[in-house]
This record gives structure tokens, C-alpha cells and sequence, in this order.
């Protein structure tokens, strides 16, 4: 068979990105599809990509108005690789709070993404630990030393692995559920049991992929399960630990908002929005300072516990919770004190 264009020359084109169109993809033009599906993305780009050839639909290139269906597997292919495969060592200080030949155990600040993607090439934690660790082994999805992640805006523990054999001992503990991961959370209402589980499958929002959302009757997405206790009640929010059983993309955030309780100040899920309280000006004004102190949502990876892949011994990590989070606690603890409700 020719070299014709019907077929990707996988020696010459990259994947930089694949979507599968869900069941319930209503049909719709590839150029607006990508829209909801590629962060900082603009319609210019993704025609011009068209128009050059780079989607491809079920293994065919089409043109910028080809119809999505249910089921088609969307492709965005180019002749360069993509910039996460092209990582720069950067001098970036870390926070490391343990460190021995095969892994290292990292605080990351918030405002920290952990791996380059789209929009985000340098700055990140990957950036910085390439410049630290001269030889990462790289992960399923290329990604150098990362057994799991937290989000650009979480702070806390993190366990990155040296060796590909620390990789693949670790990743089968976080896989097994074996490993130890508590998160402390401030969560809008007054969450009424003291203690619980919160179960349902993560998958993308199909209308907003830069979401995740529960789905109940587990037949879509990913299984996921949230443990958590409440460790304060402060009237209009609830300051609570929660314990990962699995490690899905947002679970804690998605699993919260799911029950009712959307993390404070998280504002892809809604939380940046007076969720619960009075309609008093001097509240709102209150709620809005808290906001100020902690710009992002309001959760922390504070324990990491897991067997380490040479010694068998377990090691348990802990980290205190950051100070823009520790003072919008200390706020919204003074408010219940001193107020009514």
C-alpha cells in the first residue's frame, strides 16, 4: 500500500491529542468539537490544522466540517512532537521533604502544574525535577517519574520515582489501593454525617471537558472512591479529611460537589460563589475577603504513606497545611465563633 494520505505515517506524524466521542455525542463539526475538548485552543488554529491535514477521524483526515459522531476517535496529528516530550531542565527550587536513590518525596506549592501540557511548558514540577534528578524513568504516558498527581492548584505531598523499577513497585501500590493519600479539604455546608464514603465512576463532562463528573450507575468512567471525616464544623462550611481509595483526576473536588459540598473558593466546580450563608452585604463581603486569602480551591494533599520499593519498610509523610489555607481556616473559624447561625 502506497504512502498515500488516507493513512497515518506514524514514523513522521505525532498524536498530540485523541478524543473518543461519547455515547451521546450529538453530531457535531470536528472544528467545534476540538473547541470543547482542547484547553487554551482557538478556532483559527484547529482550522488551519484542518486545512493542513493534522485531524484525523477514525484514521482518515477530514475537513474542518466533518460531522462527529458517537463513537468516532478524533486525532489531532502533527509532524512535531509534542511539547510535553520535549522537556527543558529548569532551575526551579523545590520543596523536598525526603530524598534517597530510587524516589523523592515533594511538598508542591500551589499555583504549581506538575507536568507540562497544554498552555503550561515550563515552570512546571517536572521542569524543575529534570534540572534536580538528571535521569527520570518516564511513566505509560511519557511522563518523566510521576507515579500519580495533584492539581495546578492543590498543594501537598507528592512521591516521584528515580528508577523505572521504584516506578513500576509504586504504581502498582497507588493501583492496589495499598497506598496512603489523606487530603484535608474546607467544603461549603454543614456536612451531616461525621463520617463517610462517597462512591461513583469519574469520567469528562461531555459538554465540558475541562470538568469531570460523577456517574452513578458506574456503565461510563472510571470506579472512585472518596473516604472522609469531619474534623470541624464551621457553620457555613465544614473542614474535613478525606482519604483516597483510588486517584482519579479532581475526585475529591468532583466527589464533594456530587454530595452537596463543593470545595470553598473552587472555581471550576462553582465553589467561588457564596454557596451557603445569609444574603447580608457584611457576610457576602466576608465570604469575598476569605476568597482573597485563599485564591483556589481549598484542598491540601497533607499524608502520604507507601512501602518502599527497596527496603519494604513503610514510610508515612506528613506536611502542614500552607498559610494562604491555615488563615482562611482560622477566618472562618473566628466568623462561627463569633456569629449566630
Amino acid at each position: 500500500m502506497g504512502p498515500h494520505l488516507q493513512e497515518p505515517n506514524e514514523e513522521e506524524l505525532y498524536e498530540h491529542h485523541k478524543f473518543v466521542a461519547s455515547k451521546g455525542q450529538e453530531p457535531l463539526r470536528v472544528d467545534k468539537f476540538l473547541m470543547n475538548f482542547i484547553e487554551n485552543a482557538t478556532r483559527n488554529k484547529i482550522q488551519q490544522a484542518a486545512k493542513d491535514g493534522h485531524i484525523w477521524v477514525n484514521d482518515k483526515i477530514v475537513k474542518q466540517n466533518y460531522k462527529v459522531k458517537a463513537g468516532d476517535e478524533v486525532k489531532v496529528l502533527f509532524e512535531h512532537p509534542p511539547h510535553e516530550l520535549l522537556l527543558t531542565p529548569e532551575d526551579i527550587p523545590l520543596d523536598i521533604v525526603y530524598e534517597d536513590d530510587v524516589l523523592l518525596v515533594v511538598n508542591k506549592p500551589a499555583g504549581m502544574v506538575v507536568h507540562p501540557g497544554h498552555g503550561n511548558y515550563s515552570g512546571t514540577l517536572i521542569n524543575a525535577l529534570l534540572f534536580h534528578t538528571k535521569d527520570l524513568p518516564t511513566n505509560d504516558n511519557e511522563r518523566p517519574g510521576l507515579v500519580h498527581r495533584i492539581d495546578k492548584d492543590t498543594s501537598g505531598l507528592l512521591v516521584v520515582a528515580k528508577t523505572e523499577a521504584a516506578m513500576t513497585h509504586l504504581a502498582k501500590q497507588f493501583f492496589d489501593k495499598t497506598s496512603e493519600r489523606e487530603y484535608i479539604a474546607l467544603v461549603w455546608g454543614n456536612v451531616e454525617d461525621d463520617e463517610g464514603t462517597v462512591e461513583g465512576n469519574i469520567a469528562r463532562n461531555p459538554k465540558n471537558r475541562l470538568q469531570m463528573q460523577v456517574f452513578p450507575l458506574g456503565d461510563e468512567g472510571k470506579e472512585a472512591v472518596t473516604h472522609y471525616k469531619v474534623l470541624e464544623r464551621l457553620g457555613y462550611v465544614t473542614l474535613l479529611s478525606c482519604k483516597l481509595e483510588t486517584g482519579r483526576t479532581h475526585q475529591i473536588r468532583v466527589h464533594m460537589k456530587y454530595i452537596g459540598h463543593t470545595l470553598f473558593n473552587d472555581e471550576r466546580y462553582g465553589g467561588d460563589k457564596v454557596l451557603k450563608g445569609t444574603t447580608f452585604t457584611k457576610y457576602k463581603q466576608f465570604v469575598d475577603n476569605a476568597f482573597k486569602i485563599l485564591p483556589r480551591q481549598a484542598l491540601h494533599a497533607k499524608t502520604l504513606g507507601f512501602v518502599h520499593p527497596v527496603t519494604g519498610k513503610h514510610m508515612r509523610f506528613d506536611s502542614e497545611i500552607p498559610e494562604d489555607m491555615a488563615n482562611c481556616i482560622a477566618k472562618w473559624q473566628d466568623y462561627s465563633k463569633h456569629s449566630k447561625q
